[in-house]
């Protein structure tokens, strides 16, 4: 039998999730998801067949797992409602909210609770996400396997054994779709001071992203030994790369990285207060 797995918001990211259970095959019957406005839950119902409300407090009462998916900024006032139902209930708790810990998470709700956090990202959208795992030590084994396959339904999952190594996750993949994107808009700039119309550009740039990522994938070969396969001395791709090398991109992109975990830092203890 199926846990029931409540989702507290249903926004892009829990919409994600919960769309690509059904399509895995897991039974619409037992997903609730709740907002704040029933015109955002009636095409849920209609389109995946799942259970909806406004009402947070019954949708926990029956819940196994509850997925806190709500924005950080108003977490702690979600979370005082949620109280005294989720303390009667004692499910696991899954956040896939940015920058609070669970320890800030775990108090707001009572205490005593199994907690995973989640640190997922956009492509989760259309199925090809990335996303890190962390559990608490009142989580067991049959927990994080439901977690596991819980996430899975839109991408990959990694699990970290220590929680603050979850800020270099959103460096390395929660943030990093952005960092691409950043990437696809330069080549498409450089391509048409090339001649190049800025459409052909856009695609040209985006499928050899694609193919260079699904290369990789699937490739016992390390990404430096997959370059090297591409370079031929003295030919047009060696003189790109020691370009990139000489202008620092490594460089850019280790503070750009080290930026990001640092303000996730910043965010858990801004959040907690």
């Amino acid at each position: 039998m199926a846990s029931n797995v409540t989702f507290i918001g249903a926004g892009n990211m829990a919409s994600a999730i919960f769309g690509g259970m059904v399509q895995s095959g897991y039974p619409a019957s037992a997903i609730t998801a709740t907002a704040t406005s029933k015109a955002t839950l009636e095409p849920l119902t209609k389109q995946l067949g799942i259970n909806t409300t406004t009402d947070n407090q019954a949708a926990v009462a029956e819940a196994d797992v509850v997925v806190m998916s709500v924005k950080p900024q108003i977490m702690h006032t979600v979370c005082a409602d949620l109280r005294d139902a989720i303390q009667a209930r004692k499910p696991l708790i899954i956040s896939i909210a940015a920058g609070l810990t669970s320890d800030t998470l775990e108090s707001w709700l009572g205490g005593e609770l199994a907690i995973i956090r989640c640190m997922p990202n956009t492509p989760s959208l259309v199925g090809a996400g990335a996303a890190g795992l962390y559990a608490n030590t009142l989580t067991n084994a049959e927990q994080r396997a439901l977690a596991t396959d819980l996430i899975q339904s839109v991408g990959i999952v990694e699990w970290v054994d220590e929680e603050h190594l979850l800020d270099a996750v959103t460096a390395v993949s929660g943030s990093a779709p952005a960092y691409f994107f950043l990437m696809f808009e330069a080549m498409e700039e450089a391509a048409t001071r090339l001649g190049l119309p800025a459409a052909s550009a856009r695609r040209l740039a985006m499928q050899t992203a694609f193919g260079a990522a699904s290369m990789a994938m699937n490739s016992d070969k390390s990404p430096a030994e997959l370059k090297r396969n591409v370079m031929s001395p003295g030919g047009t791709t060696e003189r790109a790369i020691d370009h990139l090398e000489h202008a620092g991109l490594r460089e850019a992109l280790d503070g750009a990285m080290q930026a990001c975990a640092k303000r996730a830092q910043e965010m858990a203890r801004e959040l907690a207060k």
